[in-house]
């Protein structure tokens, strides 16, 4: 199988590499730089996305038109917004909310629905969650607020918990998912905690390497056991 990884800051990167090694190929494409990797029986492409949704979007979109992936991953650092998220706990997205999109004004639907969704949560592939759980028990399947902004603030990361349920937030699942649904193209997405619920970005600067790390255990742990 072809499988799309896509990761969003240097220190994600750095992290897959300290448990990976060196790459089969490296080749640029679309200004993106793309590693080839074999995991058991498939080949893993992997990009450096860049932060935020959109850099998010075209990355997933690439991969899938470019090298024809049948799924895509994304790992990565996210807040935590209750107080169970705990630093580097690892957790695997089962639904999404772009809490930052809003149509109410003009549609008189609620912030953060998409049209074509029955409800503001964008589902990730329960077939791929289901799996990912049997692998690794310990993941805990969590809803993610995803926007394009950090959020620092413990009263913010409270209401975003009570608002949507969401137990974590970050800055590109919403790109990624929207993407890989359009396309058809499962979607598996795995989290570790770098500022928890009343910290911001300082315990994000100090925490960041190890969730890094944490996430990548966990993301790559499954792959082995999914191949």
């Amino acid at each position: 199988m072809k499988i799309g990884m896509i990761v969003a800051m240097a220190s994600e990167v750095e992290a897959l590499l300290l448990r990976i090694g060196e790459p089969l190929g490296v080749e640029s494409f679309g200004g993106y730089e793309v590693r080839s990797y074999g995991i058991g029986k498939n080949t893993l492409y992997v990009v450096k996305s860049g932060v935020g949704e959109i850099y998010a979007a075209s990355a997933t979109q690439m991969l899938i038109t470019k090298y024809g992936v049948e799924m895509i991953v994304n790992f990565g650092i996210c807040g935590g917004l209750s107080d169970d998220m705990t630093l580097t706990r690892a957790v695997v997205v089962e639904k999404v909310v772009h809490y930052d999109f809003d149509l109410s004004e003009i549609d008189g639907c609620e912030p953060g629905r998409y049209p074509d969704y029955p409800d503001v949560y964008i589902p990730a592939s329960e077939e791929l969650i289901s799996a990912a759980t049997a692998a690794e028990p310990s993941l805990v399947r969590v809803i993610c607020a995803s926007a394009d902004k950090f959020v620092g603030s413990p009263e913010r990361k409270r209401e975003l918990n009570r608002l949507f349920g969401a137990k974590i937030c970050e800055m590109e699942s919403a790109g990624i998912l929207l993407t890989a649904n359009r396309a058809g193209v499962p979607a598996l997405m795995i989290k570790a905690v770098s500022d928890s619920v009343n910290a911001g970005a300082e315990e994000f600067e100090a925490m960041v390497s190890e969730a890094a790390g944490s996430c990548v255990r966990a993301m790559l742990g499954v792959l082995e056991k999914l191949g």
